[in-house]
């Protein structure tokens, strides 16, 4: 019976797990995946197409303001310059016309990467505020993790029980 109670705690961390899992998933498909493509575009029409997609989801699901941080703000959660960095950007594109030169154009495009993609030592990386695929649930999601850790250990225990018991 400790055997079977031990397991059955193991659950909430990995559902938990899953559901962290689910949302990053769903936050790349759906709005970094647009900024990726954008940084990655070759003509400021489709970089422009790209961006309006990612701004309409950070629109419509309140990413313009706020922090994604739970004890404390840093500036790489801050999801106001964030946005606003990126609505600038998409306010340049706007800006080019076809009477833009080529190289102005290209101009533009190189920004917009630089913008939009971080350099690390395992290549390039969307620029996104950490945990911004839970917001605003941020302390939420915390709080369900610190429980479902500690639920976990328990079950540990008490596996390690049973077990020794046998």
């Amino acid at each position: 019976m400790k055997a079977f109670i031990g397991i059955i705690l193991l659950l909430p961390l990995l559902i938990f797990g899953t559901v962290r899992v689910v949302n990053g998933i769903l936050f790349d498909k759906d709005c970094e995946g647009y900024l990726k493509r954008a940084a990655d575009a070759n003509s400021v029409d489709q970089a422009k197409e790209q961006l309006k997609v990612a701004l309409n989801y950070m629109e419509g699901h309140g990413l313009t303001k706020g922090f994604t941080s739970v004890l404390y703000n840093t500036p790489d959660e801050d999801l106001g310059f964030w946005y606003k960095n990126i609505k600038s950007a998409k306010i340049e594109l706007d800006k080019v016309t076809d009477e833009t030169t080529s190289l102005e154009k290209s101009n533009v495009l190189m920004k917009l990467r630089e913008t939009l993609l971080d350099e690390g030592e395992g290549g390039s990386s969307v620029t996104v505020p950490t945990g911004i695929s839970i917001y605003p649930n941020n302390i939420v999601y915390f709080w369900l993790g610190l429980l479902s850790f500690v639920i976990f250990c328990g079950g540990c225990v008490l596996l390690f029980i049973a077990f020794y018991e046998y």
